[in-house]
């Protein structure tokens, strides 16, 4: 049971429960970058196109993004400790599935697997520090932890990846959570508590089943647009995804216990909070899904320098967590937020007007530097505006939400920087192709998969060595094309996500008096 000081609650043994659970959030986060660092390797074993590649990339965070909303709900109604057990207990099968798969559809699957069992944990996560952790300073200073150290393990992901694809196979690097899930699996058990303020009220499974669909079909979607001959069933995917919606959206107006209860998402310090969120985290993960190619394909590291390339990132967003909290604390939600999505900015715009052929490292450590202190700064506000913005019997809805921020973010900025990746990378090749003076020799087969992907082009210079260089140079530039797109993508999303904090989000006494105001509302309705 929480023990009580002067001024605020924190758990008993705070410091190691605290560890316990970012560690599972580590565990959910390095899940969801592994892959990156390894694509060109999977590419090349099991002969992926771009577009399977993205949702390899996008796999994990696609199963993490579907399931978050209703196993969050789970967790407040059955135990949030033994849905954190499970998810911990449930990475090692998947981690198997994935590291062993035998060709792309195999490796997509276990992918998703990964991601929901990191849904059965780490919602959990900021729940129980919500529910454990009273209002306050501790409060502040944890979730800031949580959010610099457990997102930092997205980071960390592509650096020890990196390091054993030096010396072993492809496959490898999907293994990398299963230490660390065995260590949060012990810590848990042994010192979370076993059941803190949960709700007695049965779960939405309809609302839950919705959710799972709609998200679902929406991530798949965007991650296939730009595949060829897939954009009018993309467009029908998503359309789907929009009208599981709607019901999904009616179910929640209607049901007496709603999964995801509607009074308090249009709050809107919860609402803000919510799509600042996804936008900065999820620029995060598309910066290391088209980066890491880029400076594999492109620059020509091994695997090994490309995980170590993106470790700026991974120091300041670690660094930069009892910063964010001070900010929090002194400037309020709002400014804070407003310096960390511009810094993700910044970064973005060094990718896109730096990042060529004979980029030196230090332009490529400095974005991703940028990058990671942006997140850090700005995922802390967005986690506890969320949490402080419902009932704590309803923790589970929000940090589901602060969830989505990196899981839905995540997917949909991969999946749609991968496809405007992979559209300008198709469209760009297809005009050196025409412009070529061996054109009229070039057959629609061999087009067809230079287009494919950098790793298909390679692969047809080895067929013909006498255009290797040749070919190698045109993949070049016309990656560099396609990741441009993404970069300014990402670059409008950015700015989006400020103007929307700027001009909706109140400064910090007014958001002090809306919290209250809250408070008062949620105590008068119980």
């Amino acid at each position: 049971m929480p023990s009580t000081t002067p001024t605020e609650v924190v758990p008993r043994r705070a410091s190691v429960v605290l560890t316990a659970l970012i560690l599972g959030a580590v565990v959910a986060n390095l899940n969801l970058s592994v892959a990156n660092v390894a694509l060109p390797d999977i590419g090349k074993a099991l002969d992926a196109g771009q577009t399977e590649i993205n949702l390899i990339a996008v796999g994990c965070t696609l199963g993490l993004a579907m399931s978050v909303l209703y196993l969050g709900a789970l967790g407040d109604r059955y135990g949030r400790k033994l849905m954190l057990m499970l998810g911990m207990i449930l990475t090692l099968p998947a981690s198997a599935v994935s590291a062993w798969a035998p060709d792309g559809i195999v490796l997509i699957g276990g992918r998703i697997f990964t991601g929901v069992a990191a849904g059965l944990a780490y919602p959990t996560t900021l729940a129980l520090i919500t529910a454990l952790w009273g209002p306050g300073r501790k409060r502040v200073a944890a979730i800031a932890l949580w959010s610099g150290i457990g997102s930092g393990g997205a980071v960390l992901g592509p650096v020890i990846a990196g390091a054993l694809l030096e010396w072993f196979w492809w496959g490898s690097v999907f293994l990398i959570a299963v230490p660390p899930a065995l260590v949060a699996l012990l810590l848990v058990w042994k010192f979370v508590p076993a059941h803190v303020n949960e709700s007695t009220k049965p779960v939405d499974n309809l609302g839950g089943i919705l959710s799972v669909f709609m998200i679902a079909a929406l991530v798949l979607g965007l991650s296939a647009i730009a595949a060829p001959g897939a954009f009018v069933p993309s467009l029908i995917i998503i359309g789907l995804s929009f009208v599981v919606g709607f019901f999904f959206i009616v179910r929640q107006r209607r049901a007496p216990n709603p999964l995801y209860d509607l009074r308090y998402a249009k709050r809107r310090l919860f609402w803000i909070s919510a799509i600042s969120g996804m936008i900065v985290f999820g620029s995060l993960m598309g910066s290391m899904f088209v980066g890491q190619q880029f400076i594999q394909d492109v620059l020509g590291y091994s695997s090994l320098s490309a995980g170590l390339a993106v470790l700026p990132a991974a120091i300041m967003m670690v660094a930069m967590s009892p910063v964010a909290a001070r900010l929090v604390n002194s400037l309020g939600s709002r400014d804070t937020l407003l310096i960390g999505s511009a810094l993700v900015v910044a970064g973005f715009v060094v990718m896109l007007l730096l990042w060529v052929e004979s980029t030196p490292y230090w332009q490529v450590g400095i974005a991703y530097a940028f990058v990671g202190a942006g997140v850090s700064i700005a995922l802390a506000p967005a986690s506890r505006a969320l949490t402080s913005s419902v009932p704590v019997d309803h923790v589970g809805m929000a940090s589901g939400t602060s969830d989505l921020q990196r899981d839905l973010g995540g997917s949909i900025m991969q999946a749609l920087l991968g496809s405007l990746l992979t559209a300008g990378y198709a469209a760009a090749i297809a005009k050196q192709i025409s412009n070529s003076s061996q054109a009229a020799s070039i057959t629609a087969e061999t087009e067809a998969t230079l287009q494919k992907s950098f790793t298909s082009a390679q692969a047809v210079g080895e067929q013909y060595p006498q255009y290797a260089s040749a070919i190698t140079a045109a993949a070049r530039e016309s990656f560099l094309t396609g990741a441009n797109w993404a970069y300014l993508a990402a670059i409008v999303a950015g700015v989006g996500a400020i103007a929307l904090v700027w001009f909706a989000y109140p400064k910090k006494q007014r958001e002090t008096e809306m919290l209250q105001e809250y408070a008062k509302e949620d105590a008068a309705s119980s």
